[in-house]
């Protein structure tokens, strides 16, 4: 903490004989205060600061729970502690915009909440000073968190709980040539369940019920919802295999399955994410990642 120069106290001048001869006095300046030491940053986000030392504590915090993993890449790390740090702004300041801000007495109330939960004001402390923070980045990091959880919240309550879905099957297989012959069997007239049996024998390739943007490949997901019941689609490419599906059943507003309800929230936090950090200023400073 910089400290401000405090003047002289004036004192009594004794009376002197005006004299020709005597010089005057050269008067003394004060000193001007030192300027405050800039506190190191990490990044900024719209003008608003990520201090290095809250980005190390982070880092610092993820490393440890990666534990001694030999697969921790310590560049990838930096680059997604970063990131996520940068998100979390980003999710406070739409909190703040929609008028939620934590205070200075409910981040106490929190505080003291967390001394409860690990026995004592001094494992706190220890803590806090394990992790690399100091009370203002600790603090600091607390209310950033609360403001983006709250907002995150409310991105993820507005994904619908119904949507279009389809109950589809798919045979896949992992030879170009055998898909082919799939398919000229399915267009000679084989029973599409009868062949599924054959390459599936345990699930029967029965995919369930699953909205839009359920399945990993986009191309799966485009020809299912293309298709009318019981037509089946061509054959379709992917990283895993080759694929052949066929829709069973439609139902234009059925009710998400937990699992598929929470890829379609996940989704719209993505794309929420990615929509702020095009319309936002993000300035990452001289750190290495």
């Amino acid at each position: 903490m910089s400290c401000t120069a405090k003047n002289s106290p004036a004192t009594v001048q004794p009376t002197i004989p005006i004299s020709s001869n005597t010089p005057s006095p050269t008067p003394t300046e004060t000193p001007l205060p030192p300027s405050p030491t800039p506190i190191p940053l990490a990044a900024t986000v719209n003008g608003e600061a990520i201090s290095l030392d809250e980005y190390e504590a982070q880092l610092a915090q993820f490393m440890s729970a990666q534990g001694e993993l030999s697969t921790v890449d310590e560049s990838e790390a930096r680059t997604t502690v970063l990131n996520d740090l940068i998100d979390q702004s980003l999710l406070a300041q739409a909190a703040h915009r929609e008028g939620f801000m934590v205070d200075d007495e409910s981040l106490q109330l929190r505080v003291e909440n967390l001394v409860e939960q690990v026995t004592g004001e001094q494992s706190l402390q220890d803590w806090i000073q394990t992790q690399g923070y100091n009370q203002e980045s600790f603090e600091s990091a607390l209310r950033r968190s609360i403001e983006a959880a709250w907002m995150r919240d409310q991105i993820i309550s507005e994904v619908p709980s119904t949507a279009e879905q389809v109950h589809a099957r798919q045979i896949l297989v992992y030879d170009i040539g055998e898909a082919n012959q799939v398919l000229r069997e399915l267009q000679s007239g084989k029973d599409f369940a009868t062949l599924t049996a054959l390459y599936d024998p345990q699930t029967l390739g029965d995919l369930g019920w699953f909205p839009r943007g359920y399945l990993v490949d986009p191309k799966l997901d485009e020809a299912a919802f293309s298709l009318q019941t019981e037509e089946y689609s061509g054959i379709i490419e992917t990283r895993v295999g080759f694929h052949i599906l066929q829709v069973i059943e439609r139902d234009p507003e059925r009710l998400l399955d937990p699992d598929a309800r929470l890829v379609w929230q996940e989704k719209a936090l993505q794309e929420w994410v990615e929509t702020q950090r095009s319309q936002s200023e993000i300035v990452i400073l001289d750190i290495e990642t």
